[in-house]
């Protein structure tokens, strides 16, 4: 690069960095005359605009350097070998389970019709690729606490036709993984660990997502780190690594990345049956895959979001204190939540899960809220198998999924995103006094 567009590259960003400073000075603070607490959103400042900015302007548009610094920061950050870019949570957990179905897994791979454990109140897209893939849902019940998976469950829904454990960590505070990993172990099972609203929690100091055989996680705006759309893919695991780069690359068996050619050293020395010898290895394809790489100006954002990691989760830590403070007064009206000995969560909202007898109902608290400009959501699905999508699919429930139930009749969750400030916390909670004081 000449001098003169490093310079001129030094000032765009510069004035980038102005911009948002002045943006953020210019922003509206809480005003209770028009109340909006949100449950979720991006939090960024000019040195995430100034990145994003940066990689523009190289207009390299598919995945390049910023990518690779990304998945290098990020597998650092998760503490395993290999991180891959994708273009969303949803594609990270059909990147994951798909590459467990890879001809190069040999006699180790999944085949259609094979079982895999998950959560009744899984996240559709927790339970869609194993449908997709021609697999079976085995959903299992929760735990009333947290609203994660019952994970004494799994071994009684084990049969011989299961093959893998695929479970999310339920807004962001940990299952039992360590009990789950040895189970999946004794029964020679593959466990992917869904963990997009975990990002940053722990279990005895180590990361979720670290158990298990592959770990996802979801960088979309309402995510602990952002880069608009976007996901990974973790694993330490050398082949299902490769796996899972051919299901994310089309499904093609080279490994060169975007305008590299010729990285294994013999282009077009291969042999493949039914095709013809030496044929470019570009374009031979091992797998039927997909094309859900992520691009370099979503790992721009990425590379600067992860910096703010650890402030981000402790601010959710902290505002997550606060609702557990006040529920605990009312604690005769709500199942208060808990967490396992010796994790450390990392919430993705507060979870308020309402009794059964209590003197009002999930929906009359909810629209109180709303109309207050408090949002709130539901438990995802809730339980997933009642969902009219689902109505014709082939699937299997161990027991009789009452907790799901409940959770679907009683449960909702309120934001504790970085963005919420303490003002916001006083007004969620002087209204929801206004509302209890009635019970």
């Amino acid at each position: 690069m000449s001098e003169k567009l490093s310079s001129l590259k030094k000032e765009i960003l510069e004035k980038t960095r102005e911009y948002q400073r002045q943006r953020k000075l210019e922003e509206r603070g809480f005003d209770k005359s028009m109340p909006r607490v949100p449950v979720s959103g991006k939090v960024f400042d000019g040195d995430d605009v100034s990145s994003l900015v940066d990689a523009s302007l190289e207009f390299w548009l598919t995945a390049g350097k910023f990518a690779d610094k990304f998945e290098a920061k990020l597998s650092a950050t998760m503490g395993l070998k290999h991180a891959l870019m994708v273009n969303s949570g949803s594609s990270a957990n059909l990147v994951a389970l798909s590459a467990l179905m890879c001809s190069s897994l040999g006699s180790a791979r999944i085949r259609r019709n094979d079982e895999v454990i998950t959560s009744a109140t899984s996240f559709p897209t927790t339970v869609n690729p194993i449908i997709q893939n021609g697999l079976v849902p085995v959903f299992i019940d929760i735990e009333l606490e947290n609203c994660n998976p019952d994970i004494s469950s799994v071994e009684g829904a084990i049969t011989e036709r299961t093959k893998a454990v695929m479970l999310a960590h339920t807004l962001g505070n940990p299952f039992d993984a360590v009990r789950l990993e040895r189970i999946c172990n004794k029964h020679n099972l593959y466990l992917i660990e869904d963990c997009c609203d975990a990002l940053g929690a722990t279990i005895n100091g180590k990361s979720v997502g670290t158990f298990g055989d592959f770990a996802t996680l979801s960088f979309y705006p309402a995510h602990h780190i952002t880069t608009g759309e976007g996901g990974a893919v973790l694993t330490d695991d050398d082949a299902l690594k490769r796996a899972a780069e051919s299901m994310r690359d089309w499904g093609r068996d080279c490994w060169c990345k975007p305008g590299c050619d010729n990285t294994c050293g013999k282009r077009f020395g291969w042999s493949f049956p039914n095709l013809p010898e030496g044929y470019d290895h570009k374009y031979i394809y091992s797998n039927i895959g997909y094309n859900l790489k992520g691009t370099d100006m979503q790992a721009a954002v990425g590379i600067t979001q992860l910096d703010k990691l650890p402030e981000f989760v402790q601010a959710r830590r902290n505002n997550f204190g606060f609702y557990f403070s006040f529920f605990k007064k009312f604690e005769k009206f709500f199942i208060m939540p808990n967490v396992i000995d010796g994790a450390n969560a990392s919430p993705f909202g507060y979870l308020v899960n309402i009794k059964e007898g209590a003197p009002f109902a999930r929906k009359e608290i909810v629209t109180f809220l709303e109309k207050n400009g408090i949002a709130t959501r539901m438990l995802f699905g809730g339980n997933i198998a009642r969902q009219p999508a689902y109505a014709d699919s082939n699937y299997r429930a161990f027991g009789n999924l009452k907790n799901a139930d409940h959770a679907m009749r009683n449960a909702f969750w309120i934001g504790v995103y970085p963005g919420i400030t303490h003002e916001m916390l006083e007004y969620v909670a002087e209204t929801l006094e206004r509302f209890l004081a009635k019970y």
